[in-house]
């Protein structure tokens, strides 16, 4: 499993290769300690709820996909902006897609590693609702 990201631009992937593998130890070392994750717009979470939040997604098994847009840094912090989708069939067989634009602060720590402070899957967008052929998983 790939490292904790050396430079801004590399978190999205360190979290993705986490995410995918299905370890959710693995999967918290992306965040720091008093990292915020808003699953829903207007509800931030942090700790065990935000923990709770990403294993409700891994569950699922379906890999989650990233793209980043725009990185811009100050000093040790950054503005990531990450177009992102977990696409495919889930264990149970249904179809799941959903998807966002994240709008994601990280930072750098003592150790020069970066970590996500503050992750926000959905940007400014509020979340679709479901079709009736899929599931959007809520977090």
């Amino acid at each position: 499993m790939r490292a904790l990201a050396d430079r801004p631009e590399e978190v999205p992937a360190v979290f993705a290769e986490r995410f995918n593998s299905g370890d959710a130890t693995a999967l918290a070392q992306v965040y720091e300690d008093a990292a915020v994750l808003v699953p829903q717009p207007g509800t931030p979470v942090t700790g065990p709820d935000l923990h709770a939040a990403n294993g409700r997604l891994q569950k699922l098994g379906v890999p989650i996909s990233v793209r980043p847009r725009h990185v811009y840094r100050n000093g040790d912090l950054a503005l990531l902006i990450v177009d992102w989708a977990i696409d495919g069939t889930d264990r149970e067989g249904r179809a799941v897609h959903v998807e966002g634009t994240a709008t994601d602060v990280a930072r750098r720590g003592p150790d020069g590693r970066w970590r996500y402070v503050i992750d926000n899957p959905f940007g400014t967008r509020a979340q679709q609702l479901p079709t009736e052929d899929t599931v959007e998983p809520a977090f």
